[in-house]
């Protein structure tokens, strides 16, 4: 048996009784393992994700099962047959740590892979596209999905009166209200990185690629009265789910795809393709298959792994690269710096976050260091005592890509195009699906102010007419209930 002793390793004697002055009086200060307990537990919360607080995790392993080569000298996509640990993190985006898995929300698909040259995060959604394309808009857009500063309740109201001033939104709108906004689950969706990435060749050529993680168990949603009823029976269900089905050896697979442009493609084609809220169609750019992971192995501890879990898109590695996507950009530096305000300037020594390579900065201090800071060697470069030293490009994470235009400020113009994917995307749906989508959006709107509604309506018009009324009449039909 184990004794218990206090944080800084000293048997503890008693852990139910504290030090008083007599068997009535006072607790003493003195008493070092009662404020180490006390002081502990009250700090035992960190600060929970702005976004993307509710989630669950796994650990798992990527294997390369086609040869992209030609596309890229990431050495963990080097070998068919190669296998990467890797970790994963699904949620739900606007919800607190407290709220329900099977709200209507977009889940969050976020990968850690432990490459040999560092490790690679693809931090993307459910979901091919988002409601914004400008990282000006973020902190207001997730102010709108959550308390009204007044009330403390969700807001309607601000959710559809964002929506409607930007309309650029409708096609992620279109998702999210459809039955793909509440899946059966984490293991039953796909994933998406959703950004344009670049792949670059061992010659610094590089492709605009997607990426995409397709569900092998098979897509499923739930309606919106069983996602409801599981809110209150079991708010922990996608959680659960997953949990469970790894325990008894049931693991989850997911197949990774990537689309492919040819750099010249991107001038000329229709769509932006460094546009968030728009896809590229895959009978212009199909799929090509690169590899499939699997999660096999849950957390021993959830705060650990899964709370202290921290992703971002600028975590790359030699041969993958952004794009000027403007949303990505902004993430590059939002992700890494809400890690550092949540977990600590040295967030990337948590075991969880650790690459498996040999890491060699010049980074010192802060708070948790656990990995002897550097211990005696130089804190600077260049320096003259064998510190390490830059590879002068030789295995470059980024690519040389040219760009010229002015320096300003250059507001995107709503134009049909930001229209034409949302009514593309209607039109495929059977009519089940047409009216499931527009009464989960009436539901909303009976909700919301008329004058907000009517700016919101010839949004959907401009999809196509028979959303807007469809909509329309399942308002009308809501209202007589």
């Amino acid at each position: 048996m184990t004794t218990l002793t206090t944080s800084n390793g000293n048997p503890v004697d008693n852990d139910q009784t504290s030090i008083t002055a007599g068997p009535w009086g006072p607790i003493l200060l003195q008493d070092f393992h009662l404020i180490d307990k006390l002081a502990h537990f009250d700090r035992e919360r960190i600060p929970e994700r702005v976004v993307h607080a509710k989630g669950a995790g796994a650990h798992g392993e990527f294997v390369v099962t086609h040869d992209i080569t030609h596309l890229t000298k990431a050495k963990f996509l080097d070998t068919v047959g190669k296998k990467t640990p890797m970790f994963a993190r699904f949620s739900t985006v606007g919800g607190e740590r407290g709220s329900a898995d099977t709200a209507r929300d977009p889940r969050g698909f976020a990968l850690k892979f432990y490459t040999e040259e560092g490790n690679l995060d693809i931090v993307g959604n459910n979901t091919p596209v988002f409601f914004i394309r400008d990282p000006s808009k973020f902190p207001d857009f997730i102010h709108t999905q959550k308390r009204n500063p007044r009330t403390n309740r969700k807001d309607p109201n601000a959710a559809w009166d964002f929506f409607s001033l930007s309309p650029e939104s409708i096609h992620q709108q279109t998702i999210l209200y459809s039955n793909h906004g509440t899946p059966d689950g984490f293991r039953h969706m796909h994933g998406f990185g959703s950004h344009t990435f670049k792949l670059v060749d061992k010659e610094g050529k590089f492709k605009y690629i997607k990426w995409h993680f397709k569900t092998k168990q098979g897509v499923k949603n739930l309606k919106p009265d069983v996602a409801a009823k599981l809110e209150g029976t079991n708010p922990d269900y996608a959680t659960e789910d997953m949990f469970e089905a790894i325990e008894r050896g049931d693991f989850p697979a997911w197949d990774v795809y990537i689309q492919i442009m040819e750099p010249k493609d991107a001038k000329s084609y229709r769509w932006n393709p460094f546009d968030v809220t728009k896809v590229w169609p895959h009978k212009d750019y199909p799929l090509h298959p690169v590899g499939k992971f699997t999660l096999n192995k849950n957390p021993e501890n959830y705060f650990a792994e899964v709370e202290q879990a921290a992703f971002s898109p600028s975590h790359l590695v030699p041969g993958i690269d952004t794009s000027s996507d403007r949303l990505l950009q902004g993430r590059l530096f939002s992700y890494p710096d809400t890690h550092r305000h949540r977990l600590g300037v040295n967030y990337k020594q948590i075991p969880v976050n650790q690459p498996k390579c040999q890491v060699n900065t010049y980074q010192r201090d802060g708070a948790m260091v656990v990995n002897g800071n550097g211990g005696r060697a130089a804190n600077y470069g260049p320096n003259s005592v064998n510190g390490p030293v830059q590879n002068n490009l030789v295995g470059s994470t980024f690519a040389p890509e040219e760009i010229e235009g002015l320096i300003g400020r250059f507001s995107y113009e709503v134009t049909d195009d930001d229209f034409t994917q949302a009514g593309n995307l209607f039109r495929l749906m059977d009519e089940e699906n047409k009216n499931d989508l527009c009464k989960n959006i009436a539901g909303d709107l009976i909700k919301v102010k008329k004058e907000i509604v009517d700016r919101q309506l010839p949004h959907f018009e401009r999809a196509d007419p028979d959303y807007r009324h469809r909509v329309e009449k399942f308002i009308k039909e809501l209202q007589k209930v």
